[in-house]
Order: C-alpha cells, then structure tokens, then sequence
C-alpha cells in the first residue's frame, strides 16, 4: 500500500499521480507528468497498442521526439484532401512516452475514487488519480471491420459509395508504417453500432475477397464531457469525452491537453477538470452534437453528398471544425459555410437536427 504523496519542491507542488489506462491518452499524460516531476504510476495490463491510430499530418508534431508515422495524401468526398494525413507507429510512439519517472503497474483497476485506485494486485494510493480506460458506452457507435493486406493501395479517407443497398458505410484505406495496407469499412455514426458481420459484408461486396489480420473497432462516438462539478477520478482522453463525433479522433486532442493538465495539477483537482473542459469547448462540443444529429438522419446517398460538400470547404474551415475543440467562432462559422453550400434537402435535415 502506498500512501498519499504531496511534496513542495521548492515554489512548486509536486503531486503523486496514478494514471489508469495504458492507450495513447494515458501514456500522453503519464509522460507529460513525470516531466514536470510529478510522481507517476501508470495502470495498465499490457504493454501494446494494437488499434491503428491517425491524426492529421499538422498535428503530429503534438507527439513527442522519437515518434514516427506514415504521411499520405488521402481522397475524401471524391476529392483529394488538402490536409495530409498520419498513421502512427505505435511501438515508437509508446517508446518515446516512456520515462525514468513513470512506474508502470501490470493490472486493472477494479475501482477508483479521486484518490485511490484498487487494483487487481492491491491499492495504490496517490494525490490524484487520472481514468484514460477508454469511451465509457454511449448511445451512438462508430464500428469497423478492417483487413490488413501486403499490396498498396490508393489511400481513402472516405470513399461514401455504397457497394450494396443498406445503411451507409466508407472505406477508410491507409497505409501503416510496415509498408502494409489496412482496407476498413466503416459505420461513422449508428445508433446502435452496424454489426462486424455486415461490414465484413460489405467490404467484401466493396473489394472482393480480401484476407489479411483483421482488425475490429466499436466505441461511442457521443461521449458527453463530465459534470462540471463531478467527482471521483478526473476522466482523460476518450473516457472524457475527446472523442470527434465526426471522426471519431482523439488521439492528437490527448496529446495537445496532455501538458496542460500536468502543468494545472498542483491547483487541485477542480482546476484540473476545468482545463480538460473549459466552456469553450463544451460550446464546441454541443456544437458538434448538433453535426451529428445531422448525420444520423442522412440517408446512404446524402452521405456521400454531405461529405463532398464539406471536403469542398476550404481547409481553415475543415480544420476548425475537425481539430478546433475550443475554437467556437472557428466552428460556427464552418458549418455556416457548409449549409449555405448545402442544397435544400440538406438544409432542411441541419434545421431539423
């Protein structure tokens, strides 16, 4: 058993911190932690990230010296996007995160209160204690069903031509880091989440055969931020709401809040909830749930055409409304912009949404 860890450094506190969840979000902020010099434990089962992870290439430099990733022009929306796009290769990532400072813990977490977390080999207790286990379940879900194949391929961010009749669903085609090919049919946004049967379905109806590692993702895409005034552990990355309703990113949002948090740390907790969420960013976000009541009333056709019309923006509109999390002005006027370019069926559904 540990106890309770508050020392003053000369003028600046430093603090004990747990962090449970070993993804991107919690080694993103163990990392950013123990460089302020903060006492850190991570808790984690394992010691692999095995989902494939992208930001847009502009914000790789968010990830930390050592990183590497895989840039390509991706084609959206029948159009190539103006911003280029990443894939990480997690084992560099995940090496470049890891420090003298964090001590990492093989185990789960069975409970956590803002203090303490119980494990599933004893009790750690510390001055503040951080949940990055992940999206908690929601109402709306993005699934995928991914094949990974050896032969290149054109890279495709959205391709929302339907290959049979149904609910709509994109290929997502990206290169990975080992020179392979990871081919993915995606649901963006269903209530519930499209099955991995009908989506292997449908790319194969997509592409033929293709065989390969398959790689299987689902997670909730409507998150809410936490109460203002919540308690228990401060929630971090994916479990806080980061998740992009129209992307379902997270990563680059962890890693740019990742210091920020660290550095708010020695005010308390309260403070630290309310740099996660300031009320920009909660402006943001209702904003963005606004967006994604638009998607869910789209039909498979409508999809395709919402999409051509907002990759038709010009890039500092895609860019606030895609990666802007506090840029409220940005946001407003992005989807200004996209529904004065939507025709009136289009614009009846963002009315109505």
């Amino acid at each position: 058993m540990r106890e309770t860890l508050v020392v003053v450094w000369w003028d600046r506190l430093v603090v004990g911190v747990v962090v449970v969840g070993g993804g991107p979000a919690g080694w993103a902020l163990a990392r950013a932690c123990a460089r302020r010099g903060h006492a850190v434990t991570l808790v984690a089962p394992g010691h692999r990230w095995h989902a494939t992870y992208g930001v847009w290439a502009d914000e790789a430099r968010l990830l930390p010296p050592g990183s590497r990733w895989v840039t390509t022009r991706v084609r959206g929306g029948g159009r190539v996007l103006p911003r280029e796009y990443a894939v990480l290769d997690n084992d560099s990532v995940l090496a470049a995160c890891a420090s003298p400072g964090i001590e990492v813990v093989r185990a789960r977490a069975t409970a956590m209160t803002a203090g303490s977390a119980t494990l599933t080999t004893g009790e750690v207790r510390h001055g503040m204690v951080f949940d990055a286990t992940g999206a908690r379940r929601g109402e709306v879900e993005q699934t995928a069903y991914g094949v990974i194949v050896p032969e290149p391929r054109e890279a495709v961010f959205m391709d929302w031509r339907q290959p049979t009749d149904g609910p709509a669903t994109f290929l997502y085609a990206i290169p990975l880091p080992d020179g392979r090919m990871l081919l993915e049919e995606t649901s963006l946004a269903r209530e519930p989440g499209l099955g991995f049967d009908e989506l292997r379905d449908r790319l194969h109806a997509r592409l033929g055969e293709v065989t390969g590692p398959v790689e299987r993702v689902r997670f909730p895409v409507d998150v809410p931020p936490p109460p203002r005034r919540a308690r228990g552990p401060i929630r971090f990355g994916a479990a806080a709401g980061l998740v992009h309703p129209a992307t379902g990113f997270s990563v680059a949002d962890a890693f740019r809040l990742a210091p920020v948090v660290a550095d708010t740390i020695g005010r308390g907790q309260r403070a630290v909830r309310r740099v996660i969420w300031p009320w920009r960013a909660r402006l943001v976000y209702q904003l963005r749930m606004r967006g994604l009541a638009t998607l869910l009333s789209l039909t498979a056709t409508e999809h395709e055409e919402f999409f051509d019309l907002f990759f038709a923006l010009p890039v500092r509109h895609q860019r606030a409304y895609l990666s802007g999390r506090t840029d409220v002005l940005g946001t407003v006027a992005a989807m200004t912009a996209l529904f004065r370019a939507a025709p009136a069926h289009l614009r009846r559904k963002m009315i109505a949404s």
